[in-house]
């Protein structure tokens, strides 16, 4: 029994480090920090004004084309500086018939398909300004947000900046984008304070930017386009920041089945990612940048689903040791376990129904985020995830 305590309370400290504790000692480090006027970041120059390119890999995007270019045309930026750039590779549906007459967009079209990534990695050869801003063409960009992006980068020590991702929050959502709303939220606090401690983990694909001269081509069996181009960028020695005020809004994946299917493809993304980042698990080599790293990105997509299931039968049987009804402080936290799933479960019986129950709906997508790791771990070892992103349904 000894060893099966031992083995509860590490499960158990993975899983809570990974979703609370990490955040909490986040926080605690940045309020020392400030308190010691530690770190104090350099003054930002709002007066910088680079020309900038807007880089929009698209497949088959003619339901959104004009509103993206609506978007993009009325965002505050000074229009000469602002270089929009499409590529449209794979396209059959008339998407770059549709760009041409707009001013300042250049397409850039091959019949094939070879994945985003491989729209990127060409497309990056016609990118002549010094900063180049990823978007995707289902996304609409705050007014500010490229202006907010470019201010960062007047610290030569950037290398990346990332947007924030936010997500239309309707009433009606249900668990997809009840869940997935409060996890962006979530994310969007862990990254500023990950910034202000030393640098994000990691760009969200709907809205980052990066120096030209810092992208390197990517493999072209890449899932995760965004994190390995901006973690090879801090791999190199440059910090990501982050601005929240510079957003790229969407909305919800149109139901859980939905947003399964993309959080596999990205778990199946994010263990490639590890694998090929694994340089970056050297503490020594990378210091605080593998702190947060591990902390934020490794265990989500490794150890923590694990111990997840570990701790089901492990608890059990101490619970069963103890008395299952006994109320124990295993038993207990066996029954608590138990409690979270039935809620799960709920939320699922609830998706899509006209009762509203977002507080269920919650541990319904925390099952689907973690359940999305475990689907993924066997769709990158049977090598079976096309890099070619299959796009999932959007709430309306």
């Amino acid at each position: 029994m000894m060893v099966l305590k031992i083995v509860f309370w590490i499960l158990l400290f993975i899983i809570v480090y990974t979703y609370v504790g990490y955040g909490i000692l986040l926080f605690l480090i940045i309020k020392i920090r400030r308190a010691f006027n530690i770190g104090k970041k350099a003054e930002i120059d709002t007066s910088y004004e680079p020309e900038v390119t807007l880089f929009i890999a698209a497949y088959n995007e003619k339901d959104y084309v004009h509103a993206k270019m609506k978007n993009t045309l009325a965002l505050e930026y000074p229009k000469e500086k602002l270089n929009i750039v499409w590529v449209t590779d794979g396209s059959d549906d008339g998407t770059p018939n549709l760009l041409k007459d707009y001013p300042n967009t250049t397409v850039h079209h091959l019949d094939e398909r070879n994945g985003k990534i491989g729209a990127m990695n060409r497309g990056m050869q016609f990118v002549k300004t010094p900063i180049v801003i990823f978007s995707d063409a289902n996304t609409n960009l705050g007014k500010e947000s490229i202006r907010r992006i470019v201010n960062l980068f007047s610290s030569p020590k950037v290398g990346c900046v990332s947007g924030e991702k936010r997500i239309i929050d309707k009433e009606s959502d249900v668990a997809s984008g009840a869940g997935e709303g409060l996890y962006w939220k979530y994310e969007s606090a862990l990254k500023k304070w990950d910034a202000e401690l030393y640098s994000v983990v990691g760009a969200a694909g709907e809205l980052f930017a990066i120096r030209t001269a810092l992208y390197r081509h990517v493999e072209k069996d890449t899932l995760l386009d965004d994190f390995m181009v901006s973690l090879r960028v801090a791999q190199d020695g440059y910090t990501i920041q982050y601005d929240p005020e510079a957003y790229a809004i969407e909305s919800a994946s149109a139901n859980v089945k939905e947003e399964l299917k993309r959080k596999i493809r990205i778990s199946a993304g994010g263990i490639q990612s590890v694998v090929r980042l694994r340089s970056l698990l050297n503490i020594f080599k990378y210091g605080t940048l593998s702190f947060q790293y591990i902390s934020h990105r490794v265990l989500r997509w490794t150890l923590t689903p694990l111990s997840l299931l570990l701790l089901i039968p492990v608890s059990f049987l101490l619970a069963l040791n103890e008395g299952l009804l006994n109320f124990g402080l295993y038993s207990l936290l066996f029954w608590l376990q138990i409690l979270f799933y039935v809620a799960a479960l709920t939320g699922w019986f609830l998706e899509n129904k006209s009762i509203k129950v977002k507080l269920l709906f919650v541990p319904y997508y925390f099952f689907i985020m973690n359940l999305s790791v475990v689907l993924g771990f066997f769709r990158y070892m049977k090598k079976s995830q096309s890099v070619n992103w299959e796009r999932a349904q959007r709430a309306i």
